[in-house]
């Protein structure tokens, strides 16, 4: 009687280790589908493993999140998996797909915002990019904390979000912060090649990059820079107004429809009409690049005060009103020729 219950404890034991074997053999190397898809998942910052399972048995990807949890375990494998967005396949086996994921990059999408771009402009590229909605992104660059967190003395991250090519994981929340936050390190990054010692601060700080900004706008080339800064230091010191067309279209906004008219000229309205109101605007106009920015903390000392588009891509500068409207006149019958 013993003999025959333990016979038949023996072949239950038997029966259940070969059922489980085979469900491991099954599970490690049979993939959920054959052939396979390519699926898109994304791992969130600080997901749980348990979390991270069931959510590739939601996509198709796995078949056993227990089976896959036990599989990290003996791997060692299941600390080591990244936050990121991957593309995975449903044909592959659970330890190929572990693998992938504690080795792999996610995948990275670019944000390329070039110089001169206003702070609405780069909101629609990071849109494009399907880094965040274009809201999204506004509402962070004009979060108070945020811009406290990184001492933007400004109302809006306007001016002080870098130009520069990003790489960036996708986040699914919707939240524009990273992005935003990026580029204002990126700023304070390049701000060392700028003031290599000490960086102004404030409204200090404020001004620079406001006058970058319009300097930005004002010329492409690089070696013009520093004179060009020199003009308008020159005409601030003078008590001169500025008298610069792009603070008037940034001001403008949506209502600039590519001609400026004498009516812009005279709007007292517009606060960022250098024709009417004295000094700076109340701030950029747009994100100057490292050599506008560099031009304003070292501009080059002359007596230009004034200087016109030479129709060849440079400027002729002048240093009296005289010589300006010479300068004017002939590059306009230039032009028309």
């Amino acid at each position: 009687m013993l003999r025959t219950i333990l016979l038949g404890i023996l072949i239950c034991i038997l029966v259940v280790g070969g059922l489980v074997g085979y469900h491991a053999y099954n599970f490690l190397t049979i993939p959920p589908q054959s052939p396979g898809e390519t699926k898109t998942v994304t791992i969130e910052p600080g997901q749980s493993f348990d979390a991270t399972a069931k959510m590739l048995v939601a996509e198709g990807v796995l078949r056993d999140a227990a089976g896959f949890k036990l599989l990290a375990k003996v791997t060692e494998m299941g600390g080591k998996i990244k936050a990121g967005e991957f593309e995975v396949s449903t044909g592959w086996t659970p330890y190929k797909l572990l693998n992938y994921l504690t080795t792999a990059k996610s995948i990275q999408h670019k944000l390329a915002a070039p110089e001169g771009l206003t702070m609405r402009q780069i909101a629609k590229l990071a849109e494009q990019a399907g880094l965040c909605s274009s809201q999204a992104f506004l509402k962070a660059a004009r979060d108070p904390q945020l811009l406290a967190k990184y001492h933007i003395p400004a109302k809006t991250a306007e001016g002080f979000l870098f130009p520069n090519t990003y790489l960036f994981t996708r986040r699914q929340d919707g939240d524009g912060a990273y992005v935003v936050e990026a580029m204002l390190k990126e700023f304070w990054r390049q701000a060392n090649f700028v003031w290599p010692t000490a960086k102004p601060e404030g409204k200090n700080l404020l001004d620079a990059v406001t006058l970058a900004s319009i300097v930005e706008k004002e010329t492409g080339v690089d070696a013009e820079r520093p004179r060009v800064a020199g003009v308008f230091l020159n005409r601030m010191a003078k008590g001169m107004l500025l008298q610069t067309d792009p603070t008037i279209i940034y001001g403008l906004g949506d209502k600039f429809t590519g001609n400026l008219t004498r009516a812009h000229l005279e709007d007292p309205t517009n606060l960022y009409n250098t024709y009417v109101h004295p000094g700076l605007p109340p701030g950029p106009i747009c994100s100057p690049g490292l050599k506008s920015l560099q031009a304003v903390a070292a501009p080059e000392i002359h007596d230009y005060y004034y200087f016109v588009a030479n129709g060849q891509g440079e400027h002729k500068f002048s240093k009296t009103l005289d010589e300006h409207i010479n300068a004017v006149n002939r590059f306009q019958r230039h032009s028309r020729k």
